[in-house]
């Protein structure tokens, strides 16, 4: 099983995952981070991306203290001055959630925080159950799922096609 909450691993990973990481190395992204947990989530760490995937950054934040939150991205300088972010608040399954999408080079980036640690986060479990069952299904599965990405189908959906899942997002958890 890869250890997901060590960007190592993308290192000797495909192009794609080489790439993200000289991306996130080279802005320090992890390491500006780091008192939120980071964990890369989504389909580049299981490769199932497609072009226009982006970099699911999932982060523990006490969102009671969100201007705090704010304030360090700021002062740490996590995205260039000249790079325009837009800023949501949302509430997901009853928790106030907070995302924060920017572009750095050609990646979409995206991190989400919520006041959950950030491997009890659904899009990791997701995650981890979607890896799960890539490796017990095989290749075929796999394009199977990327071919329904390309479609426009997203990811939990997709598996939720393959497998009959009635509710992919609660299913998917189960794993």
């Amino acid at each position: 099983m890869i250890d997901f909450s060590n960007l190592i691993y993308l290192k000797s990973g495909n192009e794609r995952q080489k790439r993200a990481y000289e991306v996130l190395e080279k802005y320090q992204i992890f390491e500006k981070l780091k008192p939120y947990s980071p964990v890369l989530a989504g389909t580049i760490p299981i490769e199932i991306d497609i072009e226009n995937s982006d970099l699911d950054i999932i982060c523990e934040v006490n969102l009671e203290f969100e201007k705090d939150f704010l304030d360090n991205i700021t002062a740490n300088r996590l995205v260039p001055a000249d790079t325009e972010v837009k800023i949501e608040n949302i509430i997901i399954n009853g928790e106030k959630s907070i995302i924060l999408n920017f572009m750095l080079e050609e990646f979409p980036i995206e991190i989400f925080g919520q006041n959950i640690p950030s491997t009890e986060q659904n899009a990791y479990r997701h995650m981890l159950a979607e890896y799960k069952i890539l490796k017990e299904k095989g290749a075929d599965f796999k394009h199977k799922i990327i071919d329904l990405k390309k479609q426009g189908v997203k990811t939990e959906p997709a598996f939720g096609l393959l497998m009959e899942l009635e509710n992919p997002y609660e299913d998917l958890l189960k794993f």
